[in-house]
């Protein structure tokens, strides 16, 4: 299992390797385009109207990329959310229906029409609507990561 770099090594939230990785993961596995063609990784970071999420392979995995739309969401700026364990973002009644989840990515490649509650920095609870999630699996067939991705929450 290749692992993706450490997140002070490498800026992944502008870095044109990993929005490939990103996107032509999402292509591959969902089978649809995840941006817009002509669009790249900067776009994708500063401008896009959706949340863009990713964590890595660790046993306890930790997010590497959120674009600013997931910062808003979230409430936690590019260095204090690439640092987070991915599990603190569910409260703890919350994260054993998340783990189900992952683990069916795992399986299934990915989940579409996905719902769950989530929790920002501040405490406050928010559904996730119609999320996809998906496994990061680059060209060579590698396991990467996770990523998820939603254009849709509601405060609890």
């Amino acid at each position: 299992m290749t692992r993706l770099p450490e997140a002070n090594a490498v800026d992944l939230s502008v870095d044109h390797a990993f929005f490939e990785l990103l996107t032509g993961s999402f292509h591959r596995i969902v089978g649809t385009t995840l941006v817009h063609e002509g669009v790249g990784a900067e776009w994708l970071y500063h401008d896009a109207p959706f949340v863009v999420l990713a964590h890595n392979t660790d046993a306890d995995p930790r997010f590497v990329y959120a674009n600013k739309a997931g910062q808003n969401c979230f409430e936690y700026p590019w260095d204090e959310f690439i640092t987070l364990p991915s599990r603190l973002s569910a409260e703890l009644p919350n994260r054993e229906e998340r783990q189900r989840l992952l683990d069916a990515v795992t399986r299934n490649g990915f989940i579409s029409d996905y719902r769950g509650v989530r929790i920002a920095k501040s405490g406050r609870r928010f559904w996730i609507e119609d999320g996809i999630v998906w496994q990061l699996i680059d060209k060579d067939g590698n396991r990467r990561g996770q990523a998820a991705t939603f254009s849709r929450w509601t405060d609890v």
